[in-house]
């Protein structure tokens, strides 16, 4: 069915999107019901089982076996597998994200100095995460360094589950910001006041920059390396990992060194090109903990 037709639109509209919306809701008072271990271990565990048997699975083994070709089928099963409970694991958590305070038993902190100096430096400032270990967890940068911060994300296609995340992320610090034409006017202005701002940089995007990622060329958003070079607002890397259960390390890493050599396009290409170096680095290590499924190539 075309995407573009205004049946397809309306059904989306009026039954679809509500229906989703409904089972959602469902399953997020389901799991809030339940202490923030005991749901995320009932949730890791049913993806485990479940997980494997959906669609999207295909894309997932495809794009392992292409991005690790020494491994074995057995080892891309069980990173798959292991994927699949790590995302069920992330859902059931999502009631419980004001329960994870950074600094608190659940998140640990490393490498904080390299975020205080971005903060304190008197420039504007990017940091830079991706969909790894529970994502959600990023949103509370700007708690752990007391400041303000605006937070770019794309946005559910179903407002209702869109509203679901918001209302569990309610309490972290920051404005969030939607991406889109909105969400870039918005983050411009941020800039140029000299704010800060995080972004996921691991998405597919169609009208991006072709970067290195794995071996092969990603469409990449070239955003952050422009805001970077516009406004000399400093890059700092930003890793989430889940160590074991409901427990997390989010790490600071000392801010990308860029270079202006007066092409901006080569500029902005080479610094993409470190960003999913970097990203591509985390992943290697704990390549359970991405979203595999996720078209990130265009084959």
């Amino acid at each position: 069915m075309d995407k573009n037709s205004k049946f397809y639109k309306m059904r989306q509209k009026y039954l679809s999107h509500p229906l989703q919306g409904l089972g959602a809701h469902i399953l997020y008072w389901f799991f809030a019901a339940m202490p923030i271990d005991m749901a995320s271990n009932f949730a890791g565990r049913l993806m485990r089982n479940l997980g494997p048997k959906m669609g999207q699975t295909k894309k997932a083994r495809n794009n392992l076996t292409r991005a690790f070709p020494e491994k074995s089928k057995d080892e891309v099963e069980e990173i798959v597998a292991d994927m699949w409970e790590n995302l069920g694991r992330s859902a059931g958590e999502i009631p419980h994200l004001h329960k994870l305070q950074p600094g608190g038993p659940r998140i640990e902190i490393v490498g904080l100095e390299h975020g205080l100096a971005s903060r304190d430096d008197g420039k504007p400032g990017l940091f830079f995460t991706g969909h790894i270990g529970n994502w959600e967890v990023s949103m509370c940068i700007a708690t752990v360094l007391g400041m303000d911060m605006m937070s770019v994300y794309r946005a559910p296609d179903n407002p209702w589950v869109d509203n679901l995340f918001t209302r569990a992320r309610k309490t972290f610090s920051g404005e969030l910001v939607k991406k889109g034409p909105d969400g870039a006017r918005k983050l411009t202005r941020c800039m140029k006041d000299g704010g800060h701002a995080c972004m996921l940089v691991d998405q597919k995007m169609t009208d991006g920059i072709a970067v290195p990622f794995f071996g092969r060329d990603a469409m990449t958003a070239p955003a952050l390396a422009q805001f970077a070079l516009k406004y000399d607002a400093p890059i700092v890397p930003v890793r989430v990992e889940r160590l074991n259960g409901a427990y997390f390390r989010m790490t600071f890493y000392p801010a990308l060194t860029i270079q202006k050599t007066g092409d901006r396009r080569a500029d902005i290409a080479n610094i993409m090109t470190e960003v999913n170096a970097i990203m591509e680095s985390w992943i290697r290590e704990r390549p359970a903990q991405w979203l595999w499924p996720h078209k990130r190539w265009q084959k």
